[in-house]
């Protein structure tokens, strides 16, 4: 049975009900990750070309892909694994997963195949060479099991990447939008609704790497890259992106009509704050750091 096969076996086991994370992906986020996916996919290009050459991945592996997305990185891992590889996309998001899809078809690789799941929950064991993970674990609520279920899922020896973001000093294309809300609007209280602990839940090496040991990984490597993103095509739209995705996105969501009442003069100051900013071909671009952080299964 191949990886794709394995993953996609009609005698799995019944999908559990989401929780409520998974829920909120589906019902709040997926509508405003669509709206701005010219920022959330091609924002990150140069990321992506940083890091994509350093994966140890190559022709005929197979490779799972958690939290896929549009499916823009599981793409470009069927590309690299060829047609005698295999690649599964996982998410929890039925829009980004239908998005996908098409893609996938527009694409015609048939290599490559997604599917609906948590990683949290359950993943396919042993059937890997390598998994990876763009700017996802992050938002694991039980981040051990989530790693470990990725290593599960495996062969012995294989190894898995996944990036996160940095702390918030250095990504202040994420942090500078919260800074400036929250001199308008009160922070979010503990009952907000949320997708998970946020982008900067896993900045701490030292705890990241603690994390790892305890889902049984090997051979543990963290890496910085450093590089631009973009941020919106002109003002306009990095204004409407950081008020609807990410931490001054969860600001302004939570305070509702509080925050609506105080929009114009939120608009103005994050217009006069992003105005500062680096204005390229491309649009607005601003600083970003992650850590790309690697580790392998025990082999028997």
């Amino acid at each position: 049975m191949t990886a794709l096969d394995q993953a996609t076996s009609p005698a799995a086991a019944p999908p559990p009900e989401d929780t409520e994370f998974v829920q909120f992906w589906n019902e709040v986020l997926a509508p405003k990750f669509i709206r701005f996916r010219h920022i959330l996919v091609d924002g990150l290009t140069h990321h992506s070309e940083a890091v994509f050459p350093k994966l140890p991945v190559g022709p005929g592996d197979r490779v799972l892909d958690v939290g896929c997305g549009f499916g823009d990185t599981a793409i470009k891992l069927a590309r690299i694994v060829g047609p005698e590889g295999e690649v599964v996309g996982i998410d929890c998001c039925d829009a980004f997963l239908a998005a996908a899809e098409a893609e996938r078809e527009q694409e015609g690789l048939d290599n490559l195949r997604f599917i609906r799941g948590d990683a949290e929950i359950a993943l396919p064991e042993g059937a890997f060479d390598f998994v990876f993970a763009r700017f996802g674990t992050m938002f694991f609520a039980n981040p051990v099991a989530g790693l470990r279920n990725m290593r599960r899922a495996l062969r012995p020896g294989g190894r898995m990447t996944h990036i996160v973001w940095r702390n918030s000093a250095d990504n202040p294309w994420l942090s500078m939008a919260k800074d400036v809300v929250l001199r308008f609007l009160p922070p979010p209280g503990g009952d907000a609704r949320t997708c998970g602990p946020g982008p900067f839940s896993m900045a701490d090496e030292p705890m990241v790497r603690k994390m790892m040991e305890i889902a049984g990984y090997e051979n543990i490597t963290f890496g910085r890259v450093d590089a631009p993103v973009l941020v919106g095509h002109d003002v306009r739209d990095a204004i409407a992106f950081q008020l609807a995705i990410g931490p001054a996105g969860e600001v302004f969501r939570e305070a509702g009509e509080a925050a609506e009442a105080r929009r114009p003069e939120i608009e103005e100051a994050l217009a006069a704050a992003i105005r500062q900013q680096t204005n390229s071909a491309e649009g607005i671009i601003m600083p970003s750091s992650s850590w790309v952080i690697g580790g392998s299964n025990p082999r028997e």
